[in-house]
């Protein structure tokens, strides 16, 4: 079978989106096309993309969406903003893909590959380090991080059950503790007022962490702007708001994508502190997933307590460089 590498452009893959559905889709949403064109407006500046579609007798088997800089090629995106990176694949097609892909890269002179974000079930890791290494290329394989998730029960009593003890009775105490206070709301949906919101929870990720302040630069809000926009057009973006008396006092920014529920960023109110309002604002949100009939949560990179006690499961993230000139 006839396997060749098409070169295409953010606007084209955007366009041809709908038909790539149909036999592929992207395993979680930092790989989307709106999302790979927020990051290359914001951040591909010095890098060439290399973004093509692999096709196998004139049908698309899967997206390589990287870029190229001095001979190294990556992936579209970087993991300080896209917790999960990989290649898009039709199951099945793995070999004559990767085969595809390798060829294409050694002919524009690529001599390494420096791939990171990787889950434990990315393609890399199943089907293309095996590939390589096979061909006698070098493979390197590093832990880089730590991702939580967990599974969502059918109901919010057996997500409760399925908790410690402590934890079970820490949240009812924390919830009625919080609930003293009167006039507690929360709700999570689409944005109604995208700028407002996207305010709101910028606000509150500065104020309650020196570290989430370190991160969010003028370069990095900007990139945050056209994130939002481009995943409310996508319509997975989610705002999280718990409010006390009418006032936003924690923010979460998450995307419903594939019935998994991803919890991207979060910011609260540290005069509200001492009444758990972040730690509340997630389990609302957990509640809500399993309301709407989601299957899967996840904490997403990092590997904070407070995911541990919400039931996250660990897993690791990883990075692979692979040589191609040895």
């Amino acid at each position: 079978m006839p396997t060749t590498v098409t070169p295409l452009t953010l606007d084209e893959l955007k366009a041809n989106w709908p038909s790539y559905q149909q036999s592929f889709q992207a395993p979680f949403p930092f790989i989307l096309p709106h999302w790979l064109e927020a990051w290359w407006v914001s951040f591909g500046e010095g890098d060439s993309l290399r973004l093509a579609s692999v096709d196998r007798d004139g049908q698309a088997i899967g997206i390589a969406p990287l870029r190229i800089r001095e001979g190294v090629a990556r992936f579209i995106g970087n993991a300080d903003v896209c917790d999960y990176l990989d290649f898009i694949v039709k199951p099945g097609a793995e070999s004559d893909f990767f085969a595809a892909v390798i060829d294409d890269l050694e002919s524009a002179g690529v001599e390494k590959l420096e791939l990171e974000s990787l889950r434990s079930d990315s393609t890399v890791l199943k089907h293309f380090q095996p590939l390589v290494r096979s061909k006698g290329f070098a493979v390197e394989l590093a832990d880089a991080d730590m991702t939580l998730e967990m599974p969502l029960p059918k109901t919010w009593d057996e997500y409760l059950a399925g908790l410690s003890t402590h934890q079970r009775h820490e949240i009812g105490r924390k919830g009625r503790r919080l609930a003293e206070t009167g006039g507690v709301a929360f709700d999570i949906k689409s944005a109604e007022d995208l700028e407002s919101e996207l305010a709101t929870l910028i606000r509150l990720l500065r104020e309650s962490r020196s570290d989430k302040a370190d991160f969010m630069t003028a370069e990095m809000e900007a990139f945050f702007r056209r994130l939002a926009v481009a995943m409310q057009q996508a319509s997975l973006l989610r705002f999280g708001h718990l409010r006390l008396g009418g006032r936003v006092v924690a923010s979460i920014m998450c995307f419903d994508y594939n019935g998994t529920r991803y919890l991207y960023n979060s910011g609260y109110d540290l005069e509200y502190s001492s009444l758990s309002v972040g730690l509340l604002s997630k389990v609302y949100s957990i509640k809500d997933s399993i309301e709407r009939g989601l299957v899967r949560y996840d904490y997403l990179k990092g590997a904070e307590i407070y995911k541990y006690h919400l039931g996250g499961v660990e897993s690791p993230i990883t990075s692979a460089v692979i040589k191609l000139n040895d």
